[in-house]
C-alpha cells in the first residue's frame, strides 16, 4: 500500500516539529511555505558585531516541558535570561522611574544560545530540505475524489490525502478558499481568534560595549509612559556582544521606523545616560506589517482570545483536514512550548 501523502501548510515551529516527529515514526511529510524565509513567528538576525538578535520568539522557561524536553533532544544549549543589576519602571513620563532589583528567586526565563533560529535550522537539518518548498502560499484547499487538491498563489496544484495547517487560525480562514466551506462555527471562532505576536512591535539596539551593565543597571526595562514599553539585555551567552531588546508601543506602527528610533534612543538616553546613544545599530520588526503572519480582525480581539478552543481539536473536510499551530494548543497557547504541544497533539493521531 503507498505511502499517505501528508502536506503540512506552514513551516514555522509547529509545521517544522510535526514533520520532525513523523518523520522519527517513518512517515514522510511535505512542508509547503508561503514565505522566502522558514521560521514563522521566530526570526534571528545577525548585528554588525554577529550579536544575535531575536525579530520574535525569544524567551522560554521551566513552565515550558514541551520545548525543554525538545531542547533536550536536540542536544540545543540554553542560558540565563540576564536579570541582575537595578531594573526601571516608569509609570509616568514626567516623574524619574522607579529603581528595583529582580529578586534571584524570580522564574528564571531562557535564551536559546545562537538564537531561536538554531531551533528552526536544526529541524530542518533532520527534515531535509528537500521536503521543504518555499514561495508556495497555499490559496485553495477542494475535497476532490476523497483527497485534498491543494493550490497555491502559483498555480501549483498538489494532491494530499491528509492536510495539516500550522496558520494562525485567524490567518488561514482569510487567506485560503475551502470547497466544501468549513464549518460556520469555526470560520466565527478563527475570526476572533488572538494570533501571537500580531499586533508586537520588537525592537533591539546594538552597542560596543554593555556600559548599562558597567553601570550596576540590569538593561530591564518597563514603562507604561514611553514608547519602550518591555526591555532587557540582549547581549550574547559569551558577554562578548552587546544590545538591549523589547516591546514598543503597538500604537507607535503609525509612526515611520526613524520616528520610533529617535524616541526609543531618547528614552534610553533619559534612562542610561548620554552613553545610550552611542549605539552601533539599531532593528525593529513591525509583526502587524507582516501579511503572512497577521492580519486586521473585524472587531477587537483580546490577547490570547479563543487560543487553545476545544473546536480546534476536530477533523475537518471528511477527516483530512487538521488544525495546528501554536493558537490551537491546550497547555501554553501563543507561545514555542505552545507550537511544540500542537506538532505532539497531531503527530500522535498518526
Amino acid at each position: 500500500m503507498p505511502e499517505p501523502k501528508i502536506y503540512i501548510i506552514g513551516a514555522g515551529l509547529t509545521g517544522l516539529t510535526i514533520a520532525y516527529l513523523l518523520q522519527k515514526k517513518g512517515i514522510h511529510a511535505q512542508l509547503l511555505e508561503a514565505n522566502s524565509r522558514i521560521g514563522g513567528r521566530i526570526e534571528t538576525i545577525s548585528g554588525e558585531s554577529g550579536v544575535t538578535i531575536e525579530m520574535g520568539a525569544t524567551w522560554f522557561s521551566q513552565q515550558h516541558p514541551s520545548l525543554l524536553a525538545l531542547l533536550d533532544e536536540l542536544e540545543l544549549p540554553y542560558f540565563k535570561q540576564h536579570t541582575s543589576g537595578i531594573s526601571l519602571f516608569e509609570t509616568m513620563s514626567f516623574v524619574p522611574p522607579q529603581k528595583f532589583e529582580i529578586p534571584e528567586t524570580e522564574a528564571v526565563s531562557y535564551r536559546l544560545e545562537g538564537g531561536s533560529m538554531k531551533l528552526i535550522n536544526t529541524l530542518v537539518a533532520k527534515i531535509g530540505l528537500e521536503n521543504l518548498k518555499k514561495d508556495s502560499k497555499v490559496i485553495a484547499l477542494k475535497l476532490v475524489n476523497n483527497q485534498i487538491e491543494i493550490t497555491t498563489e502559483k498555480g501549483e496544484i498538489f494532491i494530499a490525502d491528509k492536510v495539516i495547517s500550522t496558520l494562525p487560525p485567524h490567518l488561514l480562514v482569510q487567506t485560503i478558499t475551502f470547497d466544501p466551506k468549513l464549518p460556520e462555527s469555526l470560520l466565527q471562532l478563527a475570526k476572533k481568534t488572538h494570533t501571537w505576536m500580531g499586533e508586537s512591535i520588537k525592537f533591539a539596539v546594538e552597542y560596543p560595549t554593555a556600559f548599562w551593565k558597567e553601570n550596576n543597571f540590569s538593561g530591564t526595562i518597563f514603562s507604561q509612559a514611553s514608547i519602550i514599553q518591555e526591555m532587557y539585555d540582549h547581549s550574547s551567552s559569551d558577554h562578548t556582544k552587546f544590545a538591549l531588546k523589547g516591546f514598543l508601543n503597538g500604537g507607535t506602527n503609525t509612526l515611520s521606523k526613524d520616528e520610533r528610533k529617535e524616541k526609543v534612543i531618547r528614552q534610553l538616553i533619559r534612562f542610561f545616560g548620554a552613553e545610550a546613544n552611542n549605539y552601533t545599530a539599531y532593528y525593529e520588526k513591525v509583526w502587524r506589517d507582516e501579511p503572512l503572519t497577521f492580519l486586521p480582525y473585524e472587531k477587537l480581539v483580546m490577547a490570547h482570545q479563543n487560543n487553545g478552543h476545544a473546536m480546534y481539536k476536530n477533523i475537518f473536510f471528511e477527516d483530512k483536514l487538521y488544525l495546528s499551530g501554536s493558537e490551537t494548543a491546550t497547555q501554553n497557547p501563543g507561545y514555542m512550548d505552545g507550537a511544540i504541544n500542537a506538532a505532539q497533539s497531531i503527530a500522535s493521531q498518526f
